[in-house]
């Protein structure tokens, strides 16, 4: 089963808005896959399921047990300050080193209301998924003036849906 990430805990964020079309892109061509949301983690995971306290924390241990049993990944990731959430990467930081994304697979989607389209925050979470051994795959949509792309909670712009179709054609067979 893939994992779909959305890399914010933002209430009612654009990013689970594409996460859970990315879940019905991936059901269109057969597979099953689960969305996460990290403002589902529990609020005080920061100083009761990181560092000395590792394996403390039962409803952060539950999470982080769903994430470990995936072999893919698609995470969306929107651009904050020109890169992405601290919420993704203290979510990262308690992983289990290297275990939990060791030789696993991962597709990066990026979201910014400005021009961009978190290449910069894609480039940077790429980085620090090949230092923990992750395979990231190469197509990363870039989805800028996101807001701008969307109408009623929906993906207007058609370049977007064909990358993230042809993207999830390719984790498939990745």
């Amino acid at each position: 089963m893939i994992k779909i990430i959305v890399g914010t805990n933002r209430k009612n964020s654009v990013s689970k808005t594409i996460a859970e079309l990315y879940q019905e892109i991936l059901k269109s061509k057969g597979a099953e896959s689960e969305i996460l949301e990290l403002e589902d983690l529990p609020s005080d995971f920061i100083d009761t399921a990181l560092y000395e306290n590792n394996g403390q924390n039962e409803a952060y241990n539950a999470f982080h047990d769903r994430i470990e049993e995936g072999k893919k990944f698609v995470f969306i990731v929107p651009e904050y300050n020109g890169s992405f959430p601290g919420i993704l990467k203290t979510f990262i930081d308690g992983m289990n080193y290297p275990n939990t994304f060791k030789n696993k697979k991962a597709a990066l989607v990026g979201l910014s209301s400005g021009i961009g389209g978190g290449g910069i925050a894609l480039s940077h979470l790429t980085d620090i998924f090949h230092y923990l051994g992750m395979h990231v795959l190469a197509l990363k949509p870039k989805l800028a003036k996101i807001e701008q792309n969307m109408s009623d909670n929906l993906l207007t712009n058609r370049l977007y849906l064909e990358l993230l179709h042809s993207q999830a054609e390719m984790l498939l067979d990745f």
